[in-house]
């Protein structure tokens, strides 16, 4: 047979099997490469084939592994064919040595990497063209993978390995995260966004013990003092609803509206000693300090409140947190006329940043776009007692997390006032190890 005659016979079911195969794998990455959101969005503006993608992805295991199934049995396929023909062909060991040359060029080239670079430059496009026959190219093959499947599992059991059917419920979180930074790293999403959205997730994570204001910072109405020292009080404070408090500031009594008050005074003409400001004062709503806030905002909404008492397991209080609060977490800082920029945080000539001991983590990152751990303390005094393992003494310099801490000001066991480096230089980070 001459090899005119050979490529004649070989060609058309070879290249048609090859064709096959780029087809599946092509599908294979375009499916797992599409982004879920444009595609559920498509899927609501009415693309059917944006519909059997999110139905094949329901079910993602299943269909890899049908897919898998179908690609290795076409390029085996493929690879027995051309040894079949060039082995008759070619006496010995030359026909099977051409063979296997042959089809890894083409399997490699053509059934991988020029499919599954076209997938991966247009994930969505490939994957809504590919779904129809994707889609009973698993409903064929589905059993198959299935059982493949029961055997990996039960071969993977014998060495203590488990596979688990059911997602990680923070996969979803975990994914659109790393989407986020990863976008950020590239240029495409801004550092305001990528906070906020950051602050979205982070949510679910975190309770209102870390963003409450500390009772000692609490501004606070003492209900028996008279009208005229209260209203005073009232018009001095920068805040619109405020706790009051009888006998003791751990017996709060009620939460005063500002605006009620006002509309109070307005009413009596100016006759002040007509006024019971105490009654004025709403039901205080306590919650305990491990409330998720996730579950709070979703309160303050539903209760239409923006004010809660935080106390503990014993209900002493502990704290206050206001919806705003909350929604700082994923905005950043609402300022309004009241409000400093960064309070408590000032930036020094030399590079360096003077903080208040009781900032807290997150806001010092949000404020000058640093990165230092929050799941250990909540205010920025709380991490350097952690780290050091003792309580400082002013003067003390530690170094950690890539910054220099140094110890300004304590008062009693509370570390008031720190100085701050910008991050550190890798070359000063090994100096000072």
């Amino acid at each position: 047979m001459n090899v005119g005659a050979i490529l004649a016979t070989l060609a058309p079911p070879l290249f048609l099997l090859l064709g096959v195969g780029a087809l599946i794998s092509a599908a294979e990455t375009s499916m797992t490469a599409s982004s879920r959101g444009r595609m559920h969005q498509l899927e609501r503006d009415g693309d059917k084939a944006a519909g059997r993608v999110n139905k094949l992805m329901g079910d993602q295991e299943n269909m890899i592994g049908a897919i898998l199934l179908s690609n290795n049995v076409v390029n085996i396929a493929a690879s027995a064919l051309a040894t079949s023909v060039l082995g008759a062909a070619f006496p010995g060991a030359l026909g099977i040595a051409i063979a296997t040359g042959l089809m890894t060029v083409l399997i490699v080239v053509f059934g991988e990497i020029l499919p599954k670079t076209l997938a991966i430059t247009r994930p969505e496009a490939v994957a809504t063209t590919l779904s129809l026959p994707i889609y009973w190219l698993v409903r064929i093959m589905g059993p198959l993978a299935r059982g493949a499947q029961f055997i990996v599992r039960k071969t993977l059991g014998l060495f203590g390995i488990q596979m688990s059917m059911e997602m990680d419920v923070l996969a979803a979180h975990q994914e659109i995260r790393g989407a986020v930074e990863y976008h950020h790293a590239e240029g495409i999403v801004e550092a305001a966004d990528r906070r906020m959205l950051g602050g979205v997730l982070d949510l679910s994570e975190m309770d209102v013990a870390d963003v409450m204001v500390h009772r000692r910072q609490m501004e606070m109405l003492d209900a028996d003092q008279p009208t005229k020292v209260l209203i005073d009080q009232v018009l001095a404070c920068g805040h619109s609803r405020i706790p009051m408090w009888r006998d003791e500031p751990e017996n709060v009594i009620g939460v005063l509206h500002a605006k009620e008050l006002l509309a109070a005074v307005a009413r009596s003409g100016g006759k002040f000693a007509s006024l019971n400001v105490p009654a004025m004062a709403r039901e205080p709503w306590f919650i305990p300090d491990t409330t998720n806030l996730k579950d709070q905002l979703g309160a303050f909404l539903k209760k239409r409140n923006h004010v809660a008492l935080v106390v503990d397991e014993y209900g002493a209080l502990q704290g206050l947190v206001t919806l705003e609060d909350i929604l700082e977490e994923i905005v950043g800082e609402i300022d309004d006329e009241h409000d400093s920029t960064v309070q408590g945080v000032r930036r020094q000539p030399d590079g360096t940043v003077n903080v208040n001991g009781d900032v807290t983590v997150r806001d010092l990152n949000r404020a000058l776009d640093w990165d230092l751990p929050d799941e250990e303390a909540v205010t920025i005094a709380g991490l350097v007692i952690h780290e050091a393992q003792t309580i400082p003494e002013p003067g003390q310099i530690f170094e950690f997390h890539g910054h220099r801490f140094q110890v300004l000001r304590k008062q009693r066991n509370q570390i008031t006032a720190l100085k701050i480096s910008p991050r550190l230089e890798r070359s000063d980070e090994e100096a000072g190890g």
